[in-house]
């Protein structure tokens, strides 16, 4: 009974310390979502929350109302950043989110404070969308408006964010070093570069007498059906060619490429690993930056 009793103590008062620097996201039409700040005057919240790019505003613990500017956001992981003016708010102290195991106890918190516990289920999320590696699976609920709130453990330390706007049926965080990664991107470019090669590809089952010619372990690969005039890989890649690898990775179906690719940086020079007439080639290619859409 006392260790319960130590546990409950020790999650109550990590509800308290991280309540502190939670905010309510005013920027949709229906109810605020929750919101971190992550960093001195940027809070981080999830991107699909953000349905607004102006006249966005976030509130307090005490109650009072701020207004924010949308800094950027990478919709693959569905996190966005905002800016405010808050210095009088405290700033999330982050934890280790690479120590994380299965099992490990966690809450997810929402603007309130309200919260939700239970433990990571699973390192990682089914192949649902590009990011999904660097995701962690919960077992625990997340209340409406809990979305861009922060994932705690124990200690009262933020080792993620919380999000329900992947997927209608999983509870997902991103861990805490990715979102770092998100916003040290936007503050230094304005967005989020997303490595990009531009071509269009389907999975494709390799034949027998193909994988034993060219002595292939990997019996499905990706097949070209589209390159975009101008992209990175309009002078490199013809359509009907096989991508079987990318830099010595195995490109088994269209999620792996674009696994791969998420782990990449936008101007790294890349081997990539083709069947092109019946013959094995490696042709090198240059990561382009996905092109951002005009608002």
């Amino acid at each position: 009974m006392d260790t319960w009793l130590a546990l409950s103590e020790e999650l109550a008062g990590a509800v308290e310390r991280v309540g502190r620097v939670i905010v309510a996201v005013h920027a949709r039409p229906r109810g605020p979502a929750t919101g971190v700040h992550w960093r001195p005057g940027l809070v981080v919240t999830a991107n699909h929350a953000v349905r607004v790019e102006d006249e966005i505003t976030v509130t307090r613990p005490d109650g009072r109302g701020a207004p924010a500017t949308l800094v950027g956001r990478d919709p693959g992981l569905d996190v966005a950043v905002l800016r405010t003016e808050a210095s009088d708010l405290a700033v999330a102290e982050l934890g280790d989110s690479d120590a994380l195991r299965i099992g490990h106890i966690v809450l997810a918190l929402g603007a309130g404070p309200r919260a939700s516990w239970g433990v990571i289920s699973a390192m990682g999320a089914p192949r649902m969308r590009a990011g999904e590696g660097e995701l962690l699976s919960l077992d625990l609920t997340l209340y409406p408006g809990f979305s861009g709130g922060p994932l705690v453990d124990p200690r009262g330390h933020v080792v993620g964010m919380n999000t329900s706007g992947t997927s209608r049926n999983l509870q997902l965080a991103v861990p805490a070093r990715a979102v770092s990664r998100v916003v040290d991107e936007v503050v230094r470019h304005g967005h989020v570069p997303q490595a990009y090669l531009g071509v269009g590809t389907q999975p494709v089952r390799l034949p027998d007498a193909l994988r034993d010619q060219l002595r292939l372990s990997q019996s499905t690969a990706v097949i070209v059906v589209d390159v975009q005039p101008g992209s990175p890989a309009a002078s490199v890649l013809t359509l009907g060619d096989i991508i079987l690898a990318l830099d010595g990775t195995a490109i088994a179906d269209p999620f792996d490429l674009r696994g791969v690719l998420r782990a990449r940086r936008v101007g790294e020079s890349v081997a990539v690993t083709v069947i092109r007439a019946g013959e094995r080639r490696e042709v090198p290619l240059t990561i382009g930056d996905r092109p951002r859409r005009p608002r």
